[in-house]
């Protein structure tokens, strides 16, 4: 199993920085119990001057301050507190190339009442590519992403990576590399912890809005396609169509930008190093650690 920390680690608690093997919180909290509460995945790298870059640092704690609200999670803290706190957690843990981990989670209360306080905490760690670097191997999953009437779907919220989880487990299990969830029309809508980009004749096409969360890399795609002259639809995309792509990937902070070899058996026809999709990989790693 990985090991996220040890006895030395350093994690932000409450304005406080404490050892993470000291540091508590309530077992009768609501988020322990229920799901409830926010969370962020933020990447740190080291950029080419040598130095630590947070990588749209405020845009992943607008996004936990907009997650919160729509849990009607009391949140206090600017997001500079918490970027200075953050970066003070990496250099603590002398971390450069790191996945940072920010949660805002409830008191204890058994009840489904407003919560008048929330407490947070900011954890890193060393990360490798979530996906790895090689193409990958994806399948179909059986299982949907949530109705966005039945949840804050635009809300990084805990409880709704049960979801991932057990698509994620079902993939690997069944031999493949990651899952691709449709979402409730049938429609493709993204991966467990990513969103979805496929290719065809040099153009891309991406799910529209809705129905899938609102990734920060993805916007970030979309601001490279601008940059770059590369043409790109956000579109209802259904199953057929990814089996007559040239090439796709996901993209997400963890996963950064990782291309498919082949989707339910299907093999991605383009070589990936002639794919506009390698382009914005390539791009979107130079970004990073500029």
């Amino acid at each position: 199993m990985a090991s996220y920390y040890n006895s030395e680690t350093v994690l932000y608690l409450n304005g406080e920085f404490v050892k993470a093997a000291e540091a508590k919180m309530d077992f009768y909290s609501q988020s322990l119990h229920y799901g409830y509460s926010v969370f962020e995945g933020i990447r740190s790298y080291r950029a080419v001057n040598g130095q630590t870059k947070i990588f749209k640092a405020t845009e992943h704690y607008d996004r936990l301050k907009h997650s919160a609200d729509s849990l009607n999670l009391p949140y206090h803290w600017s997001a500079k507190e918490l970027i200075d706190a953050t970066y003070e957690v990496l250099k603590q843990n002398q971390l450069q190339d790191a996945y940072i981990r920010p949660v805002v989670y409830a008191p204890a209360n058994m009840s489904f009442v407003k919560n008048e306080q929330s407490f947070i905490v900011i954890e890193a760690w060393q990360m490798q590519p979530f996906l790895g670097e090689k193409l990958l191997k994806v399948v179909t999953s059986s299982f949907q992403r949530p109705n966005p009437k039945a949840f804050k779907i635009t809300a990084k919220a805990a409880g709704h990576y049960v979801n991932s989880i057990l698509a994620s487990q079902e993939a690997k299990a069944n031999g493949y590399d990651e899952a691709l969830l449709l979402d409730m029309n049938g429609n493709a809508a993204e991966a467990p912890g990513a969103n979805l980009f496929y290719e065809k004749d040099g153009k891309l096409f991406t799910p529209s809005l809705g129905n899938i969360l609102p990734g920060i890399t993805r916007a970030t795609v979309l601001e490279l396609c601008n940059e770059m002259g590369i043409d790109v639809e956000e579109k209802a995309i259904e199953p057929g169509e990814l089996k007559n792509a040239d090439a796709a990937f996901f993209c997400g902070t963890a996963a950064e930008v990782i291309g498919f070899e082949s989707l339910d058996d299907y093999k991605l026809p383009k070589q990936w190093n002639d794919t506009v999709s390698r382009k914005i990989q390539l791009a979107y790693a130079e970004l990073v650690r500029k």
